[in-house]
């Protein structure tokens, strides 16, 4: 009875793409070895024995020559730099048409309409900007006036940030259920994002574990879908059950943090989470064989802010939690880890990076498989993930890409 684990560590890029330039970024982004180079005392034990270090150079993670692990580099496809791309693709789904993105803000008709729908007194910002900055600049404004603060940034997303003592949650859900309602045909963006927050003007606050992403659907039947086909139960830990509007899922929990999506991997794992609390439907599979989680502290909290100090200690945390995870694993699990694209803190802006992302693979099981770890090298896609889980679960997959474990 196989289980696969998939780890995502969001925007963590391993060197930019060869069509880095046409997304708008330089040749020099790498966002692994970028924090790792500005970190003194930079370790990830862990990672160094899968053999992080044979994917491309990372100051303080050396080229390990007895990997336990398998590696590679996996160059994106798909046309885009953005969470749903990568994560799509990494199910088999190649997006050719890029989700439209709002360098100059929202045109006015779109602004007019939700305005109307929703019933606010106006809005405010309808601009790129940090979500962190228009808290600061416009907060206090947002409260005294009730507008709520929509703002979009370098990927295809309709952001929607208020305080919850001045617009309570429900309703900011409502809001953006009606912008997502709205948003389609050529203003169809990729995620209608709520950011509520709270506190006070000088120290407010976005409360991670209450953002909702309202994603548009994927375009097609994915990998996921094939094991809930084969009655195999899937997790989705964080942001996964938006990203792919709960399709290919049969059980769901939202996170706040790197370390709560951790804790509750581990727990599921190992058995002891109540995962009948967490079902989406009664009809699907209760035996979770596929647990898909994603990590967003290093995208959201330091990728975006451009916090390379915060990064690096988010990767520590990270592989501290990953000793764990590779101690509660059964002979015939496979761990695998990877990111969506990249998000160099070091480079200009504060919009994703157009990378290679890092491919990590482990099983107690590669021990008897005397020549399976190694470096793989370049692959042409994210979707070999999919290729690869497809020959480890044994389940049938149609889909393009080809298996990392025996080629």
């Amino acid at each position: 009875m196989r289980r696969a684990v998939l780890l995502i560590v969001d925007g963590c890029g391993v060197g930019a793409s060869p069509d880095a330039e046409a997304f708008g970024d330089d040749s020099s982004c790498n966002t692994l070895a970028n924090v790792a180079a500005k970190t003194d005392n930079f370790a990830l034990p862990n990672l160094y024995n899968l053999g992080l270090g044979n994917i491309c150079t990372v100051n303080g993670v050396a080229e390990n020559k007895n990997p336990l692990g398998l590696t590679a580099k996996l160059e994106e496809t798909s046309n885009g730099k953005d969470t749903q791309t990568g994560h799509w693709e990494m199910m088999g789904l190649v997006s050719t048409t890029a989700f439209p993105t709002y360098p100059n803000g929202f045109p006015k008709d779109v602004i007019d309409r939700f305005v109307k729908e929703t019933g606010v007194p106006g809005i405010l910002c309808n601009m790129p900007a940090s979500g962190t900055d228009i808290l600061r600049d416009l907060g206090q404004e947002h409260q005294l006036t009730g507008k709520p603060i929509v703002y979009t940034s370098g990927d295809s997303v309709f952001q929607i940030a208020c305080h919850t003592d001045t617009i309570p949650l429900a309703k900011q859900y409502e809001m953006c259920e009606i912008a997502r309602r709205q948003l389609d045909g050529p203003h169809k963006v990729g995620r209608v994002i709520c950011r509520p927050f709270n506190g006070t003007p000088g120290n407010y606050k976005r409360l991670s574990g209450d953002r909702r992403d309202y994603a548009v659907p994927p375009p097609a039947k994915h990998f996921m879908d094939n094991l809930i086909a084969s009655q195999m139960g899937v997790f989705g830990v964080g942001k996964i059950e938006d990203i792919f509007v709960k399709t290919g899922l049969s059980h769901a929990q939202h996170t706040g943090s790197n370390v709560e999506g951790l804790d509750l991997t581990l727990k599921a794992l190992q058995g002891s989470l109540p995962m009948s609390n967490l079902k989406i439907d009664p009809s699907l599979p209760d035996d979770i064989r596929f647990i898909f989680t994603n990590l967003v502290d290093t995208d959201a909290l330091y990728g975006h802010r451009r916090d390379v100090s915060g990064y690096a200690s988010s990767l520590v945390e990270f592989d501290q939690w990953l000793g764990k995870i590779m101690t509660s694993l059964l002979h015939d699990d496979l761990l695998l880890i990877s990111s969506d694209h990249g998000n160099d803190p070091t480079a200009p802006g504060t919009d994703h990076t157009r990378e290679f992302v890092p491919l990590v693979a482990y099983s107690p099981s590669f021990v008897d498989s005397k020549n399976l770890p190694g470096h793989k090298g370049i692959r042409h896609g994210f979707y070999d993930i999919a290729a690869g889980l497809s020959d480890w679960l044994q389940v049938d997959y149609s889909g393009p890409g080809k298996t990392f474990l025996t080629n």
